[in-house]
């Protein structure tokens, strides 16, 4: 990737491993190419460290200074956008469009006697579409599907009370091989007519299951016969409806025109995405990085970047959705945060492909300034935890014991937001009896710094202890009696909610589980946790051996020790030759092991 632009090799490094649509700029910021792709990273890769066949393609890698992606749900979603951005741009270097066709939707038609059919065109008359399909087959596979169960008619009628009564039509040939039931002469109900409409939307509503288990049953009842053809004919059905998918956030009916914006910020930096959705399409998808000059809201943000937004991509939309209330007005502007259905997911599409842009500038400055990147990490951190100076040094100490047995407490060390593993500390718990999870915290972190005093070493920034108000209170206690309880932060985390508790507070208090600070500590705490575990087991081990040992006559601690170090287990012991345990503990009581294992 020699060839590749640094601004650009850097962003191939750190795109999304999701599906999505893919846009290549030129020199002009013009975009000159839109694809899709079931992994955006690998698709996107594949231009640059490969050599192309054609010349068209070598050409337009040349030309690429710039390229944006939208990352979607599925492959299917990124179908969608991908025809929906095609036909905005109409890039110079893909296939263009010979009509203004789209992918189609099944219309129920608002009438007497609704109608079912598929339709490419949409018209505002109240009736109900539902798609659209860019599986074409899987479509019709459903809609064939909805003929064989329900007897709906297929003519143009119009089919009002009043026509009925009057007699004005006759059966046709549909009636007479059984494909409709003639509402036209009043042989239907209205009402039965109204439930199968309502089984139908049912079904276009992705509840399939009771299609699914009609047409498999079909299925197997034809193979029971020995009549395969018939048999793979319904398994054809049943693999289009495996791959069939109504939902989308790209092209949604009930969504016709709005605006979508959503923030995410962290203590430099804020990470803003913008959609415009226009005739239920999304057609625009923009995310951009704002530097932070002071400690702005998000109604700041927002208030700064969405009317450059909307003078870039020439929105006239009125309706703007975001992720929270905000305390902004623009004129003749109306904000709305949704709780539901296709606007929420809209938003959440907006959020999602803003958490990326955010994670893909980080992994960016991590490569390329790592320094950055750490200091920003504990400028986070000393803003969550209240640090008065940036915590470049933190500990965290967790407890562990089964029933009492063998408690040990474990203490790890961070370094610039790294572990530092050379200065992790275990502790037997030599004070406490039985399961006391609050003395065996105050014992380890009193211990932990009064060696630090007595040797001079410098105290940590911050405190980590793992557990709620009592492990802290014990914790307390401990740097009070060592009279540094002011010089350094402690904090608790409880492990149920990720609850954050400070000395002095009554409510705990909960930080974003996005956060950059909060995953360190998650992190710290998971350390404490396994070194901590990793010690209390060998430590039960030891015991264990130990114990058996002890209880054979004629062998005494100073041998059990010898034992041990050498032949690490009980079943070592048992099966060593006779000639290793007379070389480790003398030939007289190389006989007594000897003969208490054989027997």
């Amino acid at each position: 990737m020699s060839s590749v632009p640094e601004k650009l090799q850097l962003q191939l490094q750190t795109l999304p491993n999701k599906p999505g649509v893919y846009q290549y700029f030129d020199k002009n910021d013009t975009i000159i190419y839109v694809g899709k792709a079931k992994n955006i990273k690998n698709r996107v890769k594949s231009y640059f460290v490969k050599n192309h066949d054609y010349a068209k393609t070598r050409i337009l890698v040349r030309q690429i200074e710039r390229l944006g992606y939208i990352v979607v749900d599925t492959e299917l979603d990124a179908l969608l956008l991908e025809n929906n951005l095609i036909k905005k741009y109409l890039p110079k270097y893909n296939i263009q469009l010979k009509d203004d066709k789209t992918y189609p939707w099944v219309c129920i038609k608002k009438e007497s006697f609704p109608r079912v059919f598929p339709t490419r065109r949409m018209v505002k008359d109240g009736s109900k579409y539902l798609g659209p399909y860019p599986n074409v087959k899987a479509m019709h596979t459903l809609l064939g599907v909805i003929k064989d169960l329900y007897p709906l008619r297929n003519c143009n009628l119009d089919l009002s009370e009043k026509k009925i009564k009057e007699g004005k039509y006759k059966v046709c040939l549909e009636y007479h091989i059984g494909n409709c039931k003639g509402p036209c002469v009043g042989e239907e109900p209205r009402e039965t007519y109204e439930d199968y409409i309502a089984q139908i939307e049912h079904i276009l509503n992705g509840n399939l299951s009771s299609v699914t288990k009609l047409l498999k049953s079909q299925m197997q009842a034809h193979a029971e016969k020995f009549e395969y053809e018939e048999a793979q004919v319904y398994k054809s059905k049943l693999d289009y409806l495996d791959n069939y998918q109504r939902k989308s956030a790209v092209v949604s009916q009930t969504v016709s025109q709005c605006d979508v914006i959503t923030v995410l910020q962290d203590e430099k930096s804020a990470f803003v995405n913008y959609l415009v959705v226009k005739n239920g399409a999304i057609i625009h998808g923009y995310t951009v990085e704002v530097k932070k000059k002071l400690d702005e809201e998000i109604a700041d943000i927002i208030g700064f970047v969405l009317p450059e937004m909307r003078e870039k991509f020439n929105s006239l939309s009125t309706d703007v959705l975001l992720q929270e209330e905000i305390d902004l007005q623009f004129e003749g502007l109306k904000f709305q945060v949704p709780q539901r259905g296709d606007r929420k997911t809209l938003v959440d599409l907006s959020l999602r492909n803003t958490t990326f842009y955010r994670l893909e500038k980080l992994k960016q400055e991590k490569i390329v300034s790592p320094e950055k990147h750490t200091d920003r990490i504990l400028s986070q951190i000393q803003k969550d935890f209240r640090v008065p100076e940036l915590p470049v040094h933190i500990e965290c100490f967790d407890n562990s014991n089964i029933q009492g047995t063998n408690p040990v407490s474990a203490c790890v060390v961070f370094r610039n937001a790294k572990p530092s593993k050379k200065d992790y500390r275990h502790f037997n718990i030599k004070t406490v009896e039985g399961p006391d999870d609050f003395a065996s915290m105050y014992e380890a972190v009193y211990r932990r710094y009064k060696r630090l005093l007595d040797e001079e070493h410098p105290l940590p920034q911050l405190i980590v202890i793992d557990g709620g108000k009592g492990q802290l209170s014990s914790s307390l206690k401990a740097l009070e009696d060592l009279g540094v309880r002011g010089k350094i932060v402690i904090v608790g985390i409880a492990k149920r909610l990720e609850e954050i508790f400070f000395p002095g507070d009554q409510y705990p208090i909960y930080i974003d589980k996005r956060s950059e600070s909060l995953k360190v500590i998650q992190f710290m705490r998971n350390e404490a946790h396994r070194f901590g575990i990793t010690h209390h087991r060998n430590r039960r081990s030891k015991a264990a051996l130990s114990s058996e040992i002890l209880d054979i006559p004629g062998i005494g601690p100073k041998t059990q020790e010898i034992l041990i170090k050498h032949f690490k287990s009980v079943q070592g012991i048992r099966l060593a030759k006779k000639e290793e345990l007379i070389e480790q503990v003398g030939e007289a009581k190389a006989d007594i092991l000897f003969s208490y294992f054989k027997s």
